[in-house]
């Protein structure tokens, strides 16, 4: 029961530093059954993908266009648009100072070499098992488009409970298999890199990206507070201030959808009026995901770069507007944001499972603080929003 309450976060540091160690002194034999483990996990995470689209965004986009009204429109837009400029902001930022801080060389950049190998330089498995998936990621997440805005515009309840209870099925799958496996994955891979020679040199470099993640989300949110300072005539640092609680206490949950309380507390201190807090503030808990797009942009840059794989703006413009909607129900799982990229991950940049297990463990280490961004933010959006809402139309949203 201890260690069913010891948190992911933790789990994840210490799967990282047991890898970190048992790598230095274990055989190659000891080596290749945790790499068996990582590929088995790592075919069953690639069958699991479009399962976890068609559960959560299906609903999600569903449920979303049920709501209607001028309130939804400007709430979703505002959400959506600070979540694409996070996106944007990493990408532009760190595509300038991730090269010189990695020390990758222009013959990396053009794609002729690696600064690390593709694969890691990882023992290879004992043995391999392919479980190929129902669809493929593309298929899904164009199903759960057309099936998301069908229901949303027909009105189609028997669907949409279906949906919404393949969603259940599909965060019990997230919660009890993938999650509870994640930190064993983790110290596997980081075991495999450990006896390859390569462990130091990737967390090093990583160590490096997630300090300009950090300045860039303390950029980010002092971007957000000032813009809903002058749209609501209100001090961006007292509200950021009045918003500290929301933002610690994501700090320990990791997800937003548990924060809402506190959220919602600190948004209706900021003289948000009530009935567009208590719309917006659960709305943003699930749309508004700027602190997590951040973190995945940059990070996912960081690998294109070490391994040498395309990753030019047009690449990460597709790569960033999908995310942005495909991460819609995924806050209320801790990790889940990054869980929902895998698929893009895979699709759009043509990341391989290794990578996906890198990608995975540094967004782990660092989850807490997207969280944070992401609710901290959501006090940004409701004050736009209130300040907007001038005709008071939806200011009671039913």
């Amino acid at each position: 029961m201890r260690f069913k309450n010891f948190g992911l976060l933790p789990r994840v540091i210490l799967a990282i530093i047991a890898g970190l160690v048992l790598g230095q002194f274990v055989g190659v034999t000891f080596v290749r059954w945790f790499a068996t483990f990582n590929v088995m996990f790592g075919q069953f995470l690639s069958f699991s993908i479009p399962l976890i689209i068609l559960g959560l965004v299906t609903p999600g986009i569903a449920e979303l266009g049920k709501n209607g009204g001028r309130l939804l429109g400007i709430t979703v837009t505002l959400a959506y648009g600070s979540t694409l400029f996070a996106g944007f902001l990493a990408y532009s930022t760190c595509s300038v100072i991730f090269p010189p801080m990695l020390g990758i060389t222009e013959s990396v950049l053009d794609g002729s070499a690696e600064a690390i190998p593709t694969s890691l330089g990882l023992s290879p498995p004992i043995f391999a098992i392919d479980i190929p998936p129902a669809v493929s990621v593309t298929t899904a997440l164009l199903l759960a488009f057309v099936f998301g805005i069908g229901m949303a515009v027909t009105g189609s309840e028997i669907l949409l409970r279906g949906f919404s209870e393949s969603r259940s099925v599909t965060e019990k799958l997230i919660v009890t298999v993938i999650v509870p496996l994640l930190p064993v994955h983790i110290f596997g891979l980081f075991l495999n890199m450990t006896h390859s020679g390569i462990a130091m040199q990737i967390i090093g470099d990583f160590g490096k990206v997630i300090g300009v993640i950090f300045v860039l989300h303390v950029l980010l949110l002092l971007f957000q507070f000032s813009v809903a300072g002058i749209v609501g005539r209100k001090n961006p640092l007292r509200m950021l201030w009045t918003m500290s609680p929301a933002y610690a206490t994501a700090l320990g949950t990791s997800s937003s959808a548990a924060t809402i309380p506190v959220t919602l507390a600190s948004a209706r201190k900021l003289g948000i009026n009530k009935g567009v807090a208590d719309f917006c503030i659960p709305l943003c808990a699930t749309i508004h995901l700027s602190g997590s797009m951040l973190k995945i942009t940059a990070t996912a840059l960081a690998v294109c770069l070490m391994v040498g794989l395309p990753h030019d703006l047009v690449l990460f413009t597709g790569f960033v507007l999908l995310l942005g909607v495909m991460m819609v129900a995924a806050p209320g799982i801790p990790g889940g944001a990054v869980m929902a990229a895998t698929g893009l991950l895979q699709s759009s940049l043509g990341f391989n499972e290794p990578q996906i297990a890198l990608m995975i463990a540094i967004y782990l280490a660092i989850d807490s603080f997207g969280t944070a961004g992401n609710v901290t933010g959501d006090g940004a959006v409701a004050v736009i929003v209130d300040a907007l809402n001038v005709d008071g139309a939806a200011k009671k949203p039913s």
